[in-house]
């Protein structure tokens, strides 16, 4: 098992290398590319959420109909790939280009939750987020280089042609290290989400909150005068911070995973409540972007570990988390973004981030009720 860990290692780093790649030119350059061919904000919002409204379909699906099993990863994967050459093919037409968006977010939720199971079952806790990191490290490099080479928008296509291409074939070689039984549709069918309804919310809510970040910080920004090259290095600095808790994070894993998730969560309200108040000034949202140390890496991290012990059915719970979260949250969360974007984005998502905690509070009552 030591031996198979070894090597196992590497290969889960490559794919959260090129597949977090892939999501940081999409959430990063996409938008302001969508923008400079003519879409409006509105537009913007309704594409954005295409992709994340899937990701929260398809645990609905595999709850009854399917199993996540290694062909159906492996087909994920390629249909991916095929999503980004779509873009390429329908950019110019709203509704086709709509379309290709939905295929793109489908497979897309369905890779992650299986390697993320992998990645669980088969590290210990201090290790996954030295693996994890090298999603950061994908994320925050492309972020770098297009921010600077950058010049027109099909670059941007093709370069997220490469990267879904790329994660297709280190995707394709985990696939032999799936140790985790598969459940059949009958016992999947037992999953209860009532049973912990104000954790799902509050996921939900903390995601609708990064709505306006994910889509709009850097129209937000440039907006307000900072360069787009300034702006990617916020976008960096983000990512920095990131990979600096996924490497130390581990002892604080060992502590109350709830305590974590509700600190966290405070946190994140007060970093969209200081790109509110001071949305050009260039020190203060450096220190906004530091906390994504926080507000997301150990925030997933403590979410994806609290879930994997809350559920015998490891795979579709985490299929839920990344559905519900980033699935449901992030539609929504790109939809009323895309509605309200201007002064007021960020006071908004600040005070739904701390709904989300209130929640929280909610869950951690409700759970010691249901144990005692």
């Amino acid at each position: 098992m030591k031996q198979s860990t070894h090597f196992l290692s590497p290969l889960l780093g490559a794919y959260y290398f090129f597949y977090f790649a892939l999501v940081g030119v999409y959430v990063i350059f996409m938008p302001k590319v969508l923008l400079d061919l003519g879409y409006s904000p509105l537009d913007v919002g309704i594409l954005y959420a295409a992709a994340p409204f899937m990701r929260f379909l398809l645990p609905f699906v595999f709850r009854h109909f399917l199993s996540l099993s290694p062909m159906v990863y492996q087909l994920s994967l390629l249909f991916t790939f095929i999503g980004t050459l779509l873009f390429l093919a329908t950019v110019n037409d709203f509704w086709v280009y709509l379309a290709a968006n939905l295929l793109f977010g489908a497979a897309m939720g369905i890779s992650l939750p299986y390697v993320e199971t992998i990645a669980l079952a088969s590290l210990p806790k201090h290790r996954y987020g030295k693996v994890r990191l090298w999603g950061s490290l994908g994320f925050v490099g492309i972020a770098l280089w297009l921010g600077k080479v950058l010049e027109s928008p099909y670059e941007a296509l093709y370069y997220l042609s490469t990267v879904a291409f790329l994660t297709l074939i280190f995707g394709a070689m985990l696939t032999k290290y799936d140790t985790i039984s598969h459940s059949t549709a009958q016992e999947d069918a037992s999953f209860s989400l009532s049973k912990y309804w104000a954790f799902w919310v509050s996921i939900f809510l903390m995601q609708v909150g990064f709505g306006g970040f994910y889509n709009f910080f850097t129209i937000y920004e440039t907006s307000h005068g900072i360069s787009l090259e300034m702006t990617s290095w916020m976008w960096s600095f983000g990512v920095i911070c990131e990979i600096f808790m996924l490497y130390f994070q581990g002892p604080l894993l060992q502590r109350n995973l709830l305590n974590i998730l509700q600190f966290a969560t405070l946190v994140t309200a007060l970093r969209w409540m200081i790109l509110y108040l001071y949305p050009d000034s260039i020190s203060l949202t450096f220190a906004s972007q530091s906390l994504h140390a926080i507000g997301f890496a150990l925030y997933h991290t403590a979410a994806i570990t609290y879930v994997f012990s809350l559920y015998t059915q490891k795979k579709l719970a985490q299929q839920f988390f990344l559905g519900i979260a980033f699935g449901l949250g992030g539609s929504v969360g790109a939809l009323l973004s895309g509605q309200i974007y201007g002064e007021y984005l960020f006071l908004v998502e600040s005070i739904i981030t701390f709904i989300a905690f209130l929640v929280l509070l909610i869950h951690q009552k409700r759970k010691e009720s249901i144990q005692a």
